[in-house]
């Protein structure tokens, strides 16, 4: 890397103390140094500092490109820092990054947790129920909060999500002079806090069974819905076909509770839902905000083929309205590779996927369901509406 304009230095609470020498003479040779309030007050640079403008901007840093540079940012830059935001907008040349001990590092050296088994978490701009799929008996969890007052929300917060018997240790100020490390539970928390503040999530007391389960077909009731879901053993079965991998785009045609497109998510992926009805809408985005999954999800609200959204997904799940206009507009822009699940609970629907099957192969299942409930004073098998599913991998084209 020849001679970057900009260098991003992470700093800590100990301020130019904790600084080894490549940082310090970057910030010494800099002419004009950016940061946050506090860390140019640790940092001590007078006139030449500049503080990021509210809300974030680069372009005063950008404005500023071919003179010597410095930005600092808490410890690590590349962990829910600036340095990923910067580094984005620049060339590989332009910069380059001195590290600090991270709040994830510092934190893990107090507690003497293994960083690698433990769940790291930026929540400074983000609700609480993203922590929600990670919480469970024996978890462990490490999150950056926004300010003072947010440990005692968080806790109220664990509170009502049943997880009161939750330890919470409370990292106030890291790395520095004013560093404060205190332990409660969170049904008993009474602290007052200070930023900059993290809070580890320790899980080992909460009770056997706590959490969401860990794989798809979770229970019904987890789900706000009118009726309008893919009941659990269908949608275990149908994520299946779907077979859902990290970072995966999935079009979710004709979302009702958007149950598939959460599930789906909590695997890893991303996903748009397709729904017409505006009250269903509505019930979508609950279950994201439920979830934590609001950043995951994109709702559209429209019917498909007209509302397709644009570019090409990793799978598709039509769970209700299939047509052979949406098929053939589905088949025209599906990728090779791309999977393509259709559930039929109808004739007519079965029909056409029946023809589809012959047409472009793939996999053709049924599934008749029964579950146990009450007969007079004894039990009896109550069947579900049998289920038509097709599933196919799109082939390349010959």
């Amino acid at each position: 890397m020849s001679d970057p304009w900009l260098t991003i230095i992470g700093i800590t609470e100990d301020g130019p103390d904790s600084l080894p020498g490549a940082s310090l003479r970057a910030l010494a040779a800099a002419e004009v140094v950016f940061g946050g309030p506090r860390h140019l007050a640790l940092a001590g640079v007078g006139v030449r500092g500049r503080a990021w403008p509210v809300p974030f901007d680069l372009a005063p840093l950008l404005a500023l490109r071919g003179r010597r540079v410095a930005a600092l940012v808490s410890g690590d830059p590349f962990w829910c820092g600036a340095g990923g935001s910067i580094a984005a907008a620049l060339a590989p040349h332009e910069w380059c990054a001195l590290p600090a001990p991270g709040v994830l590092s510092l934190a893990a050296a107090r507690l003497g947790w293994r960083l690698e088994d433990t769940v790291t978490l930026g929540l400074h701009a983000a609700p609480f129920t993203r922590l929600r799929p990670h919480l469970a008996r024996g978890c462990r969890i490490i999150a950056t909060l926004r300010d003072g007052d947010a440990p005692a929300a968080l806790a109220d917060w664990l509170v009502g999500a049943g997880a009161g018997a939750a330890r919470l240790t409370v990292l106030e100020r890291l790395g520095g002079p004013s560093e404060r490390v205190r332990t409660t539970r969170a049904d008993g928390f009474a602290l007052t806090c200070a930023a900059p503040v993290a809070v580890a999530i320790d899980g080992a007391d909460l009770p056997r069974g706590f959490g969401l389960p860990a794989v798809p077909g979770r229970a019904d009731g987890l789900f706000t819905h009118d009726g309008q879901i893919t009941r659990s053993p269908i949608r275990a079965l149908t994520l299946a076909a779907l077979a859902p991998r990290a970072g995966e785009m999935l079009w979710d045609i004709g979302g009702g509770s958007g149950s598939v497109a959460v599930e789906w998510a909590l695997a890893g992926g991303r996903a748009m839902t397709v729904e017409p009805r505006a009250d269903r809408i509505a019930i979508i985005r609950a279950n994201l905000d439920a979830f934590g999954l609001g950043g995951r999800v994109t709702v559209i609200e429209g019917s498909a083929p007209e509302a397709l959204p644009p570019g090409t997904p990793d799978a598709v799940f039509v769970g209700g309205g299939a047509s052979q206009a949406l098929l053939q507009a589905l088949w025209a822009r599906l990728p090779p590779g791309a999977r393509l699940v259709a559930n039929a609970v109808t004739l007519e629907t079965e029909s056409l996927l029946t023809r589809w099957h012959a047409d472009h192969g793939g996999r053709l299942l049924r599934i008749d369901i029964a579950e146990a409930a009450p007969l007079g004073r004894m039990r009896g098998w109550t069947p579900a509406r049998p289920i038509v599913q097709w599933s196919v991998t799109c082939a390349s084209p010959e």
